[in-house]
């Protein structure tokens, strides 16, 4: 590979008018040098070689960074690695195998360690390498780091991982079913190269009629079959191995990399974001072994954040500090997150801050307050597979985010139940969970609750959720949602609602112990709820 005085003129890059603009609305400081970018071949160990970008500043590099995924690096994609180049940086950016030019096979999540590890060595063997790198990276980008810190190279200074989960698995089916998002993200996967990239993020963002007719069918493995040809053949794989403790997810799970890396890590993520969980998990592990990591969390969706102003700031002064070495303002608190409900930015020292509980009881009358329901109290509602419950917002890959949600709790498969108006403000931070003693008439069945905030209007809009399928359940079940930093305000109520099913996000359960990819019989199914042993609890800062 050639040196930079070596890069013809024309290779000369510079950002684009795009590039200005988002600098501009994030507050990056201003940019200080041009940069080329140079095409490599990057040998691994099985012979395939990577397609990669080297993004080489004019000026003496402050370091270098390396950036990893399936989507390409044209202009939609390396924006990130343009803004980094700009600012000082010298950038690997490498396409995964079977992707944008390289070669190979591509197999979603499950090659990206091995990989990672190879681009590594031959970065090593470059004249220009700096002697050490961070990573930075967003959504899969952000896992391929994750897949690199499960045996972190001695090299290897900081990290910067924005949305980033650390076990697809996990996402997949943590629950005890599918997440269908992952047939909306193979849809994308299956166009990128051949289609419109304007189009296919479009589509990724507000989900195609086709993709939505893919999740409903009877037999949702037959119908990827008929709508991919073989396209994404792991895909496949994936709906055909339901149990998350199969051999098959060990090369997609990285969890063990969050008691090796031990330099520093920002983590950020969004309170909707779909891999929302996983950040928190990051930050908690991490912290709890003492290594210098940092979590912001905004109101975002995980394609919204992209849109967001506050992340790429903070990755450039993460990065400015902890590789480039850079006089920064040193960052007042760990954790920076904003309060929905209040919306304000809060700076904390831990997450989740101390805290005591406040615990709401469902009863008959649709009430939910501080009182324990009789012992003979009970609830029932039926989920029918064929008019299944529906997603409305949430942590979800399309249409996701703060809703309206009021329509839920008119639906006669939900059960609702809400507080009298708040006299005084209430805060939740942290994960609130919620406990409820479900029978059903068959025993293979799924609850999906959630929260929501009722203005003094009477509109509702959600706040957290959780889901969980159920096998022979014998007593109270516990389902811990998603964490939140939450203000319900004096005046505005706060509701709980229970349901068998949460469609397409969640696969349709079909009643019959099943696989629901592959099942053709679907029963509807009835539940009843004991409320003197149900209750909701909520974190409250002490």
């Amino acid at each position: 590979m050639t040196s930079v005085a070596e890069v013809p003129s024309q290779a000369r890059a510079r950002l684009t008018i795009a590039d200005r603009l988002q600098a501009r609305f994030a507050g990056l400081r201003a940019p200080t040098t041009h940069f080329s970018v140079e095409a490599a071949r990057i040998p691994m160990r099985d012979g395939v070689r990577l397609a990669a970008d080297v993004y080489q500043p004019v000026s003496a590099p402050l370091g270098t960074l390396l950036m990893r995924g399936p989507y390409g690096r044209g202009v939609a994609y390396s924006t990130l690695a343009r803004q980094l180049a700009a600012r000082g940086y010298q950038v690997v950016f490498v396409s995964s195998r079977g992707t944008f030019d390289s070669e190979g096979y591509f197999d979603a999540m499950r090659v990206e360690a091995a990989d990672g590890q190879d681009v590594v060595v031959w970065m090593r063997a470059q004249p220009w390498y700096t002697g050490t790198f961070g990573t930075v990276g967003v959504s899969y980008l952000g896992f391929t780091e994750w897949a690199l810190f499960a045996d972190p190279p001695r090299d290897l200074k900081a990290a910067a991982v924005f949305v980033g989960p650390h076990d697809f698995a996990e996402h997949s089916l943590s629950t005890g079913t599918y997440n269908l998002d992952i047939i909306g993200w193979a849809h994308i996967i299956s166009r990128q190269e051949t289609s419109n990239m304007l189009s296919v993020i479009v589509d990724g963002v507000r989900g195609t009629p086709r993709v939505r007719q893919v999740m409903a069918a009877t037999s949702i493995l037959e119908a990827v079959d008929a709508e991919f040809q073989g396209r994404v053949p792991w895909l496949r794989e994936w709906l055909t191995h339901p149990d998350l403790a199969d051999p098959h997810w060990g090369p997609a799970r990285f969890g063990s990399a969050l008691e090796t890396v031990d330099v520093p890590v920002l983590i950020v993520s969004g309170w909707m974001d779909i891999f929302t969980r996983q950040s928190h998990e990051q930050y908690r592990r991490l912290s709890a072994r003492g290594v210098d990591v940092a979590l912001t969390v905004g109101p975002w969706t995980h394609g919204g954040s992209a849109l967001a102003r506050a992340p790429f700031k903070e990755i450039l002064d993460w990065l400015d500090a902890k590789v480039g070495g850079l006089p920064v303002t040193p960052r007042p608190a760990p954790v920076h997150l904003h309060v929905t409900g209040a919306g304000e930015w809060r700076h904390l020292d831990t997450w989740p801050p101390k805290s005591s509980t406040r615990t709401l009881r469902p009863h008959a009358d649709g009430r939910l307050d501080e009182t324990q329901a009789d012992g003979g109290e009970e609830m029932t509602f039926t989920y029918d597979p064929a008019d299944p419950t529906p997603t409305l917002g949430g942590a979800t890959f399309t249409k996701g985010g703060y809703v309206k949600d009021g329509a839920l709790a008119r639906r006669n498969d939900v059960l609702a139940f809400t507080t009298e108006p708040l006299d005084v403000d209430l805060e939740v931070m942290g994960t609130p969970v919620v406990t409820l003693d479900d029978r059903t008439e068959h025993p293979d069945a799924d609850l999906c609750v959630r929260i929501s905030d009722v203005d003094s209007r009477g509109t509702s809009r959600n706040v957290a959720d959780g889901y969980l399928r159920v096998r022979d359940a014998t007593g109270p079940i516990r389902l811990d949602l998603s964490p939140v930093a939450h203000r319900f305000k004096a005046g505005h109520r706060i509701r709980l609602l229970v349901a068998g099913g949460s469609f397409p996000r969640y696969a349709r359960n079909p009643g019959t112990g099943e696989n629901p990819m592959t099942a053709r019989t679907r029963l509807t199914n009835r539940h009843t709820i004991a409320l003197a042993t149900s209750r909701l609890d909520l974190p409250v800062p002490s």
